[in-house]
């Protein structure tokens, strides 16, 4: 792992582990912006979850989603899983987002644009965890990897190929 990696993961998981601390500590008060957004994710989430219990009710989604969060920064931070940690990250930022910060709604201008900087914030925090999710640190990646195993089988076939004709010709040329 480069130097880089080693001091940004930390510094990225640590929005979550205070994010995620404040939510678990506080709520109430989260489930009370969240219920807006979690009245309309319950329907979908009693669909998708099948026979698996899924709490619905705002207070302990905000807890759901705060737990992903610490667990995902945990994760990053410490790198073990850091590409699937990147990715619940990512993920567990949309409904926070969703639910704490529709600048749009807002009908004071200091408010707005307070909201409108965590708006922001969090797109661009997605962006870059979106990027550390990717990140193969160096590595090929699992695609690079089949493309590379599928060009060079192509490749070991077509030279077989052309070996099996030159034996060919150069047998019905000894008969």
């Amino acid at each position: 792992m480069t130097v880089t990696r080693l001091i940004a993961r930390p510094m990225i998981a640590s929005m979550f582990v205070v994010g995620g601390v404040n939510a678990l500590k506080n709520a109430d008060v989260h489930a009370e912006r969240a219920k807006k957004v979690t009245d309309r994710l319950a329907p979908t989430l009693d669909k998708v979850s099948g026979t698996v219990p899924v709490p619905t009710d705002p207070r302990s989604l905000v807890r759901l989603n705060a737990a992903a969060q610490l667990i995902g920064a945990a994760g990053l931070a410490t790198g073990k899983l850091p590409r699937a940690s990147a990715a619940l990250l990512a993920a567990s930022l949309v409904p926070t987002t969703a639910a704490g910060h529709l600048f749009w709604e807002e009908s004071d201008p200091a408010t707005r644009t307070q909201q409108k900087m965590h708006f922001f914030k969090n797109v661009s925090m997605m962006g870059g965890l979106l990027l550390a999710a990717v990140d193969t640190n160096g590595k090929p990646g699992v695609a690079w990897r089949a493309r590379h195993a599928a060009s060079d089988a192509r490749r070991e076939a077509r030279h077989m190929r052309k070996a099996a004709r030159l034996q060919g010709r150069l047998a019905t040329k000894a008969l």
